[in-house]
């Protein structure tokens, strides 16, 4: 048997800005209400599921052969989807897909970010943009928001004029704020990235079919250098699928297409997401009833006396609190689960089934109560 000591992250000869990082996570705990990882909460319908099965028998008959590289039908379709419900129409050359929408934004920074370039983003917000540009080997830097989580427009600008940076992150709704970015600023900020230097602006719109408000896809008309990033994870309920797509000019996804993996869409993924594309207005139904539960989930908050940040998302940021992880504790020993992601004073709860939202309202108004008492 070998005395030697076990082996860490640290002994092996891994990069020097991997060095100390932590991998994405949320943890999961066996609760009676888990809201804390952003899911849609309502199972698939069964006549989807039955014609999931149906397009999954098809693609297994020809599982010898590879899919489909280019994943033409698919783009097609959801093209489709966006044209109709984006107000902006795209064919199949304007989107490409890919195992989750990290792997889009992966490609994304393969292409257009690497060693000796850099990214930006206005942080707080999706963790996994600075994650991936670090693994990517792009430089990552933090670009400020006003206290109320918004974009602060000429801060922004300045930042962006400063570091001049290769690729520009802007998330709407952001997560984990829930906070919708206005065109306008999206217009401001794409026009300052090219006026530095030319560069690729991000939009991430993974949680836009929540939103009050509509997406920002028209933007991209006259914009080769916009690119709006989506899932099919949340408004879908698919995040068990892992398919993420972007639309963007065609000349980005001829460039993307440098650096992804052969085959790298399955020909059971593909089945799937086409399946699920065929009952679009059943699952954007549960959308609607998810908008209407977060809107109720933010009154009975703020009723109860929390603050709330406005939210676009199928989630809510409340608070504030000045022991955010303590508090995160005492609503998990009422047996829901909320996420604390590390926003001093803050902590992010899902919109999730009517019995679920009434579980941790339930929880929040006592602890309110006995905070009082």
């Amino acid at each position: 048997m070998s005395s030697a000591r076990p082996v860490g992250i640290d002994d092996l000869p891994i990069r020097d800005e991997l060095r100390g990082k932590s991998p994405y996570g949320a943890p999961q705990l066996d609760v009676p209400v888990r809201l804390n990882t952003n899911e849609n909460p309502y199972p698939l319908p069964e006549p989807l599921v039955e014609r999931i099965a149906e397009r999954v028998r098809e693609a297994a008959r020809t599982l010898n052969r590879y899919p489909d590289r280019d994943a033409v039908e698919l783009r097609t379709e959801l093209a489709r989807y966006l044209t109709r419900t984006g107000k902006h129409p795209l064919e199949a050359a304007n989107v490409w897909a890919a195992n989750g929408s990290n792997e889009v934004l992966q490609q994304l920074l393969q292409t257009f970010g690497g060693p000796g370039r850099t990214a930006i983003g206005f942080e707080p917000s999706y963790s996994m943009h600075s994650l991936i540009s670090r693994g990517t080997g792009t430089a990552w830097i933090s670009g400020p928001r006003r206290d109320d989580f918004t974009i602060d427009v000429e801060l922004a600008e300045k930042a962006i004029a400063e570091n001049r940076p290769d690729v520009v992150f802007i998330t709407s709704p952001n997560n984990p704020t829930g906070t919708a970015v206005e065109p306008e600023t999206v217009l401001a900020l794409y026009e300052a990235a090219q006026a530095a230097k030319p560069s690729m602006v991000v939009l991430d719109e993974a949680y836009v079919e929540f939103s009050h408000g509509d997406s920002l896809l028209p933007l991209l008309e006259g914009r080769p250098q916009l690119v709006v990033s989506r899932t099919m994870s949340k408004a879908f309920g698919a995040a068990g699928l892992r398919l993420g797509y972007l639309a963007a000019d065609p000349a980005v996804v001829d460039a993307v297409q440098l650096v992804r993996l052969p085959y790298h869409l399955s020909a059971v993924t593909q089945a799937t997401a086409l399946a699920a594309l065929e009952h679009t207005d059943t699952l954007l139904g549960y959308v609607d009833q998810l908008k209407q539960e977060r809107d109720r989930v933010v009154a009975g908050l703020r009723e109860a006396g929390y603050e709330v940040t406005t939210s676009d998302a199928n989630f809510i940021q409340f608070g504030r609190f000045e022991d955010s992880h303590t508090v995160w504790q005492q609503i998990l020993d009422r047996g829901v689960l909320v996420r604390d992601n590390g926003v001093p004073g803050w902590l992010r709860v899902t919109a999730g089934t009517p019995a679920e939202n009434d579980a941790f309202l339930d929880a929040v108004r006592e602890l309110k109560k006995e905070q009082r008492a």
